[in-house]
């Protein structure tokens, strides 16, 4: 593998490789190596100070050493000399248990072990916004209804067409481009893929795109609501499972209710069952609850869920059946951890088809219209703390993603929640100061 690093820097031009790995909180944490160094650290790991990120580790434990996946190499299109690679972190000989790329690879070894591929596609919606972070970039994107905007599209063509020509370059097929429900918004699309390589797709997809807008004077954000009235920023997921002795996509049954077979609506069934403790997984924030369960925006639909429930060609619930063969996902959101994301979802499905669950009657009305309907469907976490109490509950997502993710995982965020809860706003200072 060292010796394959060499040779194809040598012969792409690589000069550089950004040996990476994604921390609990989703953020990417890399060094840069030059290609002269890359045997050795293929062979021996990038060290890292795994306290120095959002790991649960403390100053006085070993370094971290990052094993580059050679089989994950990207090329930066808008640099070529440098070449990304996701790598899995070690310590003491052994793989960090709770670090996220590893979860996933863990989650899928069990999957196929059972005889299933889960294929994964993402919609990663992102604002572009000026530098300071205070305003959308563009002072002409104001319509009340921009989704599909061709004018604010195209006066953003430079940003959206040099992303995609990178990723047709990277040779992952993206379709379609588009300007998004929210003024300055957008989402890009391409093909579906083993989930283990749609997430190091959605992990290079945030870089690149930010990467890419700062090149141009602008900022990339993913945030999941970062501006009041205008709707969120989701990461709608789109699944698949897929036999691993033939090859078939065992979601799809031309004979079955919307094309898909009752090992999918298990799968569904054991998403929705564990749907409020994965709230804390795919809404991983405080800004996610501003998202999720959000009044009306300025378009008029947040476009985001209010409860766990299943429908067909219907963007107001939960999960989504456009077409036979796959469901979507909509709940997560921009925050969410790329490989945790796939893995909290494999591992809810596939406990639906282990425990044969049942997701109910399908539901096509308009939950935005009148949710009170589902009078019986249960209502998403209103916030983060509730839903990572629910997580705190779940043995289902405890025991697949493993204690050493779970323990971390809830200490760090726990911690994030009572740095939130610790901070004066101007809004309690105005309604409660004359109390």
């Amino acid at each position: 593998m060292a010796m394959d690093l060499a040779k194809i820097a040598k012969e792409r031009g690589i000069k550089y490789f950004l040996i990476s790995y994604v921390d609990l909180f989703g953020t990417m944490r890399a060094k840069l190596v030059p290609a002269a160094a890359i045997e050795g650290m293929a062979k021996n790991g990038a060290g890292f100070a795994g306290f120095a990120s959002w790991l649960d580790m403390t100053p006085a434990d070993p370094d971290v050493l990052a094993i580059p996946d050679a089989d994950s190499l990207m090329q930066l299109p808008w640099r070529k000399e440098v070449g990304w690679l996701a790598a899995d972190p070690y310590m003491n000989g052994k793989l960090v248990e709770q670090a996220p790329r590893n979860v996933l690879k863990r989650v899928m070894s069990n999957a196929a072990a059972k005889g299933y591929e889960p294929k994964t596609g993402v919609e990663c919606e992102f604002f572009l916004i000026s530098p300071d972070g205070q305003t959308i970039s563009d002072a002409g994107d104001h319509q009340s209804k921009p989704c599909y905007d061709q004018q604010a599209l195209m006066r953003r063509y430079d940003v959206i067409t040099e992303i995609c020509d990178a990723m047709l370059e990277l040779g992952w097929s993206p379709y379609q481009n588009d300007h998004e429900d929210a003024n300055g918004q957008f989402e890009m699309n391409w093909q579906y893929d083993n989930a283990l390589k749609t997430a190091d797709k959605h992990a290079f997809f945030k870089y690149m795109v930010k990467s890419i807008a700062e090149k141009h004077g602008l900022r990339a954000t993913f945030m999941p609501k970062p501006f009041p009235t205008l709707t969120g920023n989701g990461c709608h997921a789109h699944v698949s499972l897929w036999s691993t002795k033939t090859g078939k996509n065992l979601f799809e049954d031309a004979n079955g209710p919307l094309g898909l077979s009752p090992t999918a609506y298990q799968f569904i069934a054991g998403v929705m069952n564990s749907a409020e403790a994965l709230t804390a997984i795919t809404n991983p924030t405080v800004n996610s609850y501003k998202r999720i369960n959000a009044p009306r925006t300025l378009s008029g639909a947040s476009w985001s869920p209010n409860s766990i429930t299943y429908t067909g060609n219907n963007r107001t619930h939960m999960i989504r059946i456009p077409e036979p063969g796959r469901f979507e996902f909509r709940l997560a959101d921009g925050s969410a951890n790329p490989y945790v994301l796939q893995a909290a979802l494999v591992v809810a499905g596939l406990d639906g088809i282990e425990k044969k669950r049942d997701p109910g009657a399908r539901l096509d009305i308009d939950m935005y219209a009148d949710p009170h309907l589902a009078k019986d469907a249960k209502r998403l976490p209103l916030n983060l703390l509730d839903a990572l109490r629910a997580f705190e509950r779940s043995d289902i997502l405890r025991s697949g993603l493993g204690e050493p993710f779970t323990s971390a995982y809830l200490k760090l965020r726990h911690a994030d929640w009572n740095e939130y809860a610790g901070h004066l706003t101007e809004w309690e200072r105005r309604t409660t100061l004359d109390c």
